[in-house]
């Protein structure tokens, strides 16, 4: 059994030893220099339950480290539950007869290297060592299990600062932005000192040209910046830093400095992630806002059955198209096929950063 840093959340919120907000919980771990997160659900009853696999499904989403998770498993189906929440490994609890019955046939349906189990010495049960050697790729002891310690990630870099071409202050301006929507956050500057002290921390540290001192951003606030990457431009004078931005970029309040418009033209943006996400937007507004008239409600009351209806009808208009030279009819019925599916990602609650996420996994 390895020693491992790490971050430990219960749920539901508002038990003994659970946090006020398990999603900022661990997304401070993550940031902080967690192996993983262990996730215990802890509900008494079936509607807790669900709570908790919606609250680890948003874990999941925001964390960058595994994340495995255990409790409340009574069946296969809980089982495919925490896996399809986003889990790396579900961990079986050995201190239960129930959960030591479904190792194997967990193990042979899911794989082997996606189930962990747990145990401790205050067990009353305990499971056979061949059993576990055969269907466990990990054992977890609860009596080593420590504290969290938040730890510093600093960063490999390839750049001296005398590298650098600097302005007239001796400062280079820093570009950030957000690292997974490439938003534009704010404009600071460094010296060497607070560029030594990013990549000793991995924490973005600017120099304040009205304070003439260090600035860690988030020191006062809590709003920490964790460096993803840092870019140099050609002429190495400018740094482009993509960050995860904890809370909000400015001091307004506001995710990011640039929110007052003081031009624009009519434009279409174009840039995929983006229009996927603007048309999940309005198909879940609908959805929670119904409108008279609407297609996407019509779906929406009609039911699964009559999506997954339409998904078939479009995904076979499109393997028709796919038949024809002219690509403009593959455009078109891509288009409504990829509607179709959004309206069933908002009944079944799954969001593009779901489907990117595990597109990114394999």
């Amino acid at each position: 059994m390895s020693e491992k840093n790490r971050g430990i959340i219960r749920l539901p919120q508002g038990i003994p030893g659970s946090e006020e907000n398990p999603v900022v919980r661990a997304r401070y771990f993550s940031d902080n220099g967690a192996d993983e997160i262990l996730v215990f659900d802890c509900s008494k009853t079936e509607e807790e339950h669900e709570a908790s696999i919606g609250i680890l499904k948003e874990i999941c989403r925001i964390s960058e480290v595994p994340v495995k998770a255990g409790g409340h498993i009574e069946r296969v189906e809980d089982v495919k539950k925490i896996l399809y929440a986003g889990c790396s490994k579900v961990i079986l609890n050995y201190a239960k007869q129930s959960n030591i019955d479904l190792t194997e046939e967990v193990s042979k349906r899911f794989g082997k290297e996606r189930i962990a189990a747990s145990v401790d010495s205050s067990d009353v049960v305990s499971a056979p060592a061949a059993l576990a050697e055969e269907y466990v790729s990990e054992l977890i002891s609860m009596d080593e299990l420590k504290i969290f310690e938040e730890k510093q990630r600093p960063l490999s870099c390839n750049m001296d600062w005398a590298e650098f071409k600097l302005g007239p202050d001796g400062l280079v301006p820093v570009v950030v932005q957000d690292y997974r929507t490439d938003e534009v956050l704010m404009v600071a500057y460094m010296n060497e000192e607070s560029f030594q002290q990013t990549i000793r921390t991995g924490k973005m540290t600017y120099y304040s040209r009205s304070r003439q001192s260090l600035w860690l951003k988030g020191e006062t606030s809590g709003h920490f910046q964790y460096v993803k990457e840092l870019r140099v431009d050609c002429d190495c004078d400018t740094i482009l830093a993509k960050v995860s931005q904890t809370g909000a970029a400015c001091h307004t309040g506001n995710h990011s400095c640039f929110f007052h418009e003081i031009a624009k033209v009519d434009y279409k943006n174009v840039n995929p992630l983006k229009v996927f996400e603007d048309v999940y937007g309005v198909i879940a507004d609908r959805k929670a806002h119904p409108k008279e008239g609407s297609y996407t409600n019509y779906l929406f009351d009609k039911g699964v059955d009559k999506i997954l209806k339409k998904i078939g009808e479009e995904a076979a208009e499109l393997i028709i198209a796919a038949k024809n030279p002219d690509p403009e009819e593959i455009k078109y019925e891509m288009s409504d096929l990829l509607y179709h599916a959004m309206v069933l990602m908002v009944e079944r609650g799954v969001t593009w950063e779901d489907i990117t996420g595990e597109l990114s996994n394999r």
